[in-house]
């Protein structure tokens, strides 16, 4: 499952977590690979200074994001740091997931080499107003800002180019859930069938 910052993902994972399927969610991956003491922390440290850690030594994550979103080589770097790490726990924890399908939650999938590993992907999408209005309503000061994070992301075209289902998640929650059911049993008889092909034996 992908979308653009902002766009619903985290309800929309909730309400499929509701229905018993796993979740894997890489941006909580990826605040498990920079906790303190963690090699992928001393990497940032080294390549961006300690102006990025507060006082206790943990990332500031406020002051990387501003950094990292108004500078496109900053960018390319703390990516080259994390997303090798974090690709490597996703498969493992996938691996240890079980469940009927699983939902793994990768925010930037366009560039991804995780794209390849997924058998649909699923995006949550919303208009580029609803996703400024909910950042300004979390932790982003400026419409300026929030305009940045948007364009140093993946366009709202390219996501949905790349789409096998689709969530608009603009509506009310009880449209986003029913959405989110539909597509659960779609994905149980998916999976059904493919655990059915698998289980087939070859023939001599």
């Amino acid at each position: 499952m992908t979308g653009g910052i902002a766009s619903g993902k985290s309800v929309v994972a909730d309400m499929f977590a509701e229905l018993g399927i796993p979740i894997i969610d890489t941006d909580l991956i990826a605040r498990e690979i920079v906790a303190a003491g963690k090699p992928a922390l001393k990497e940032i440290r080294e390549r961006f200074g300690d102006s990025m850690l507060t006082a206790d030594g943990k990332l500031d994550r406020a002051s990387m994001r501003k950094h990292i979103f108004s500078s496109e080589r900053a960018r390319a770097d703390l990516e080259a740091i994390l997303h090798p790490r974090i690709g490597k726990e996703t498969l493992r924890q996938s691996d240890a997931a079980g469940g009927p399908y699983q939902v793994i939650v990768i925010p930037l999938l366009i560039g991804s080499r995780l794209k390849d590993a997924v058998d649909r992907i699923l995006v949550v999408d919303c208009d580029e107003q609803t996703q400024i209005r909910r950042l300004l309503a979390r932790d982003t000061e400026t419409e300026e800002q929030a305009r940045r994070i948007l364009a140093a992301q993946s366009s709202r075209a390219e996501r949905l180019a790349i789409a096998d289902d689709l969530i608009e998640n603009d509506g009310s929650l009880e449209e986003t859930r029913r959405r989110v059911k539909s597509l659960d049993r779609k994905y149980r008889r998916i999976a059904r069938r493919a655990d059915r092909h698998a289980q087939r034996p070859e023939k001599p």
